[in-house]
């Protein structure tokens, strides 16, 4: 009997095997022949046979999990018969016996290359590899391998997600943050929108399921009222364009629920007070040549019908985002009073946002890899990895995910040539954008006709022209204002190499001076320099000699204590390491206060019992689910566990003197322009009261003026009497003040 019940089980387990896997072939994207069904059938046998023994978390046959990626491959990125076969197969060179060598013999190189990223990857996150470290650069290089593993990889993790309650509770918060991290963005990155909304959804559920749960559950109370006010709204529209003999389709959808908790951390506002918290998309039909046409048409019936928001009008048909994506945005003043998004694009281009990279591959005739956009981008996360020295990876993962979540600018050249730029590029970054010599060798741009310096900031539309010399080399202060990775490593690399040179040559003048005092070049004596002179390394010290910062005279008070009756005396001195920690004792004994990230806030924490850290301890924040920040030393035990699994929850700490820290903040001020101003305020706030002025910045309009003025001050006394003499200054009407964040 019990065996009876075994068979009729495991019959049944292969029946829905066998449906899943009809399922999955019956709605791919792609149109499939008698050869890629026998492919991707000989995948499916091989991967059935490999897993027959396995099963996942949920007791389930370890086969659901790839028919199911397979799935998502086929139909929703949208790839054809090489990926599905690739997505059948992903896990049988890491799980099972079968080896790579196995997959090329009977599918070919190709399959089996993209099957090694995937097995590559695979290995670093069992290795629980942080998003922080140097691995994970690897894990990347694996990425840009092959456009299909960064995608066959988005399709695993969307799986993974969907069916994370399976997981422990600890598995679960590091894998919904190294989604929501990196796997997203990647996902933005390539063109696929749904998936990424997903992703993120999915990330929130089990990070800040409190939230999630709360949203969903407002969007689910409010659902018959949305639906009733986007059915009014959709009607009021329809019959105009009916009227106009336009063939369309009209979808309401909600906002996701990551958009909407986003919109009220940022805005600081409940669900209530979020008013676009559903779009409305206008899907035409048309051919190629009168898209563009159609869409203005559309607009300008719209914006007939409901007054639009000018400034929030997003044209991505003229110019397509590097994703490729391409619609056009209008915000308008709905019924009621409440500002609806409505989206307008053309049945192709509703395709290439739904299926992002795969789309293209189907629009595109005569399809090169060297054309795509997105060939193009992962040949910038390549270039990325090839100057990887010149950064830490904490500011390579930093830097590569601005790289995918960044919002673009487009700028042209004098000759109309048009470069796509993160939003917040500055002229040297567009130098750079165009060849790293023209960047190397950067004065300034004209934009506009205007001539600005390097660190200016461009906008959307402008026309830079850049003006280079010879003479010209990178600074260290640009790396206060680019912002693409490829600027920042080429302005690194630059540094470094003349850093090196200047190294060698101040090496080579060392040696004659201290040949010169009678002492011999030797490592020991060059530690005895690094400890005298306390730098990081030898390097330093031979850079210091070259630029002038260890001259002849302080060489001449090292020389005393190697050689006559100093050094005699000196050695019934202390060493220089006790000496050290005896001058540095009192100091230590100052540090009273913490202070917590880049701004050095003051946040409520507790001392972590397992390493008990003291005032002056290197340590550092984590932030705890519970129980806020919990203090740690830096070689605490359990700090390497900390910063591997969960290095999104560290966050930067250190001791001060609270007595002497000094405090950042803004002050606004307003009102009517005379000559003579400026002057008056900063000789109140510098000479009146001795008060460091960071940055000011005033601009003028038809005699009104507003103005920014950033100041350093030690307590809310000092601020506040700052404040009453600016009152006082005639012509300022209004004067408020923000800390910075």
């Amino acid at each position: 009997m019990a065996e009876e019940k075994i068979l009729d089980a495991l019959e049944k387990e292969n029946l829905e095997i066998s449906r899943r896997y009809k399922d999955m072939l019956k709605h791919t994207y792609q149109t499939l022949n008698k050869e890629d069904k026998k492919l991707i059938r000989k995948a499916f046998d091989l991967a059935s046979d490999a897993h027959k023994d396995q099963r996942r978390k949920t007791g389930e046959p370890y086969i659901f999990h790839p028919i199911e990626v397979a799935k998502i491959v086929a139909d929703e990125i949208g790839l054809g018969a090489t990926s599905i076969a690739a997505a059948l197969m992903h896990d049988v060179v890491e799980d099972t016996d079968y080896t790579l060598e196995n997959i090329e013999e009977l599918f070919g190189p190709k399959i089996a290359r993209i099957i090694d990223g995937l097995t590559k990857i695979s290995i670093l996150n069992k290795q629980d590899v942080s998003i922080q470290s140097e691995n994970y650069k690897k894990l990347l290089l694996t990425l840009s391998e092959d456009v299909r593993v960064i995608l066959i990889k988005i399709a695993d993790r969307l799986h993974n997600m969907r069916t994370l309650e399976s997981m422990h509770e600890d598995k679960q918060l590091k894998i919904a943050s190294e989604t929501i991290f990196i796997y997203a963005p990647l996902a933005h990155r390539m063109g696929l929108y749904n998936i990424k909304s997903e992703l993120e959804d999915l990330s929130l559920k089990y990070t800040k399921p409190d939230d999630y749960s709360s949203i969903e559950r407002k969007l689910q109370e409010t659902k018959e009222e949305r639906e009733k006010y986007i059915e009014d709204f959709t009607n009021t529209i329809k019959e105009r364009l009916e009227d106009e003999g336009l063939h369309f389709d009209i979808k309401g959808r909600s906002k996701s629920v990551f958009s909407i908790h986003r919109k009220m951390l940022a805005q600081n506002v409940g669900f209530e007070e979020i008013y676009d918290r559903f779009a409305i998309r206008i899907i035409y039909k048309s051919d190629k040549k009168n898209e563009k046409f159609i869409a203005w048409k559309i607009y300008s019936i719209v914006t007939d019908i409901f007054r639009p928001n000018p400034k929030r009008l997003r044209d991505w048909i003229s110019q397509p985002k590097s994703t490729g994506y391409e619609s056009l945005h209008i915000t308008v003043m709905g019924p009621m009073a409440r500002w609806v998004e409505v989206q307008v694009r053309s049945e192709r281009m509703d395709e290439l946002a739904e299926h992002g990279v795969a789309a293209h591959y189907k629009y595109k005739e005569n399809y090169k890899v060297e054309d795509s956009k997105v060939d193009e981008w992962i040949n910038q996360v390549r270039d990325m990895l090839e100057n990887h020295e010149t950064q830490d990876a904490t500011e390579f993962i930093d830097n590569f995910k601005f790289n995918l979540y960044a919002k673009e600018i487009y700028v042209f050249t004098p000759k109309g040539d048009l470069y796509s730029l993160p939003r917040g590029a500055s002229s040297l970054d567009f130098a750079y954008a165009i060849h790293s010599n023209i960047g190397d060798t950067c004065l300034g741009a004209k934009v506009n006709g205007k001539l600005y310096p390097l660190s200016h900031e461009l906008q959307s539309g402008d026309q830079v022209e850049i003006i280079t010399s010879s003479h010209q080399k990178p600074k260290p202060d640009w790396l206060e204002f680019v912002v693409t990775s490829k600027a920042r490593s080429k302005v690194k690399a630059s540094l470094n190499a003349a850093k090196r040179a200047t190294s060698e040559e101040g090496k080579e003048i060392l040696i004659r001076k201290l040949r010169h005092l009678k002492i011999d070049f030797n490592e020991k004596i060059t530690t005895d320099l690094q400890l005298f002179f306390k730098t990081k390394n030898s390097q330093d010290v031979f850079y210091k000699v070259a630029t002038g910062e260890i001259d002849n005279k302080s060489l001449r008070k090292f020389a005393e204590g190697k050689s006559g009756i100093t050094g005699f005396i000196n050695r019934f001195r202390p060493k220089m390491g006790t000496k050290s920690v005896v001058t540095e004792e009192p100091e230590r004994q100052k540090l009273d206060s913490l202070v917590f990230g880049p701004d050095e806030e003051k946040l409520d924490y507790d001392l972590a019992s397992c390493c008990n850290p003291i005032a002056g301890d290197k340590v550092f924040g984590f932030v705890t689910v519970a129980k806020g920040i919990r203090v740690h030393k830096k070689d605490c035990p359990n700090a390497v566990s900390l910063q591997a699994n969960q290095a999104y929850r560290i966050i930067k700490a250190k001791w001060i003197d609270s007595s002497s820290q000094l405090y950042r903040a803004i002050l606004n001020i307003h009102g009517l322009d005379r000559i003579g101003l400026v002057n008056d305020v900063t000789k109140i706030i510098s000479s009146n009261l001795s008060v460091h002025i960071r940055s000011i910045n005033i601009s003028e309009e038809d005699g009104i003026f507003d103005g920014k003025i950033s100041v350093s001050v030690k307590n809310k006394s000092q601020l506040d009497k700052i404040l009453e003499e600016l009152k006082l200054v005639e012509g300022i009407q209004k004067v408020s003040r923000t800390y910075a964040n």
